[in-house]
């Protein structure tokens, strides 16, 4: 049975611990910590965890309590300390995303991983969705040919009191806007999908947040091989409309879910019914895949128990959160130096460091209220 412990206990939180409660046999939750005095007890208190220890400091935690595994749910600043103090105790880690604000701190959490011999795990809650398995499937199958191009929005809406809450809307403590706390998710799958691109370029801008010195809105373009991806984030997006669109040699498929196929013409217009043989061998391919067990944050705490029961690495480890800073480091870089960035980003770059992104970045304004806790 492994012993966990939750190191944060806002919103988010609930995630982690339900992801565990689905797993009685495997693991119990015998700690929570929160730097704000009572907010872990109380969240012990909410979900009836009467002989579970609570912590208003979580290096307290870590140290006072045999655990086996901490999830940490704490603003992005924080991530790398946290992370380094647990694997340095010898406890498995899961931790939100963004990994850290940095590609210097998520080098070193997986020295930290290196050296302890632990599993670190870093959010990526959708590659644990049936629809996104799909579209990975289907990418796999080669189905598709070799991919043109692909168009992913990270379309959300946050209203002005979202930036209220006090490490949001800061470069310093939030790391970033939307590209890094939101379009994380979407950068995750992108690489999950095509691999690393090989050149980066964007533009920022704070549209109708003025309460905040970070961005509310990007737009970035990937190279990749012959073809292009294009990368919309925001929170300023009415209806939130999410999707992903690959388009291959042969044909696209989308989430939500479509799949086309042109057929050429002998003057190389499309023909008017298309490819019908390739639509009925795609659709085929997902007609017969076996639905995922679990589900985002509990399908993901699923594979890292099983990780550490198996002394396997998880499907989205610390390897994994790096490479997707490393792209919203690029993003950033891009937008503020006005430049096309080469990845890999190198550790001589002054991007690498912490603190170089917060020396460098514009405050598109300045935030105006700081809240310890978000209004309900």
């Amino acid at each position: 049975m492994l012993r966990i412990g939750i190191i944060g206990t806002g919103g988010i939180a609930d995630a982690h611990i339900r992801g565990y409660l689905a797993f009685p046999e495997h693991c119990e939750i015998v700690a929570l910590a929160d730097v704000i005095p009572g907010k872990a007890a109380q969240k012990a208190e909410a979900f009836g965890f009467a002989d579970a220890a609570a912590f208003d400091d979580p290096l307290a935690m870590i140290a006072e309590v045999a655990l086996d595994v901490v999830s940490i749910a704490t603003p992005p600043s924080t991530h790398a300390a946290l992370a380094i103090a647990a694997l340095d105790a010898g406890v498995n880690v899961l931790v939100e995303k963004p990994m850290a604000p940095s590609l210097e701190e998520c080098d070193a959490m997986l020295a930290a991983q290196e050296r302890s011999g632990k599993v670190l795990s870093v959010v990526a809650q959708n590659r644990f969705r049936d629809d996104l398995m799909t579209l990975k499937e289907v990418v796999e199958s080669g189905l598709l040919g070799s991919i043109s191009h692909a168009r992913v929005d990270s379309a959300w809406w946050r209203g002005m009191p979202y930036y209220d809450l006090w490490w949001r809307g800061t470069w310093e403590k939030e790391g970033g806007g939307c590209t890094l706390n939101h379009a994380i998710h979407h950068i995750d799958l992108l690489l999950w999908l095509l691999g690393r691109p090989t050149e980066v370029t964007a533009m920022l801008a704070n549209a109708q947040h003025d309460n905040a010195e970070v961005e509310d809105l990007s737009v970035a373009v990937f190279r990749y091989d012959r073809g292009l991806a294009q990368l919309t984030s925001s929170v300023v997006h009415h209806g939130e409309e999410q999707e992903i669109v690959i388009q291959g040699a042969d044909a696209r498929v989308s989430q939500p879910w479509k799949v086309v196929a042109e057929r050429s013409r002998p003057d190389g217009f499309p023909e008017r019914d298309g490819d019908s043989e390739l639509v009925a061998r795609i659709e085929a391919l997902v007609e017969d895949r076996a639905p995922l067990d679990h589900l985002g944050h509990e399908g993901q705490i699923g594979d890292l128990l099983a990780a550490i029961r198996d002394g396997r690495a998880p499907i989205a480890g610390g390897v994994d959160g790096r490479n997707a800073v490393e792209v919203v480091t690029a993003i950033y870089k891009a937008g503020f130096e006005r430049e096309v960035v080469a990845l890999p980003l190198r550790a001589d770059d002054p991007y690498y460091r912490a603190g170089q992104l917060v020396a460098n970045a514009p405050h598109f304004y300045e935030k105006q209220r700081s809240l310890v806790e978000a209004a309900s």
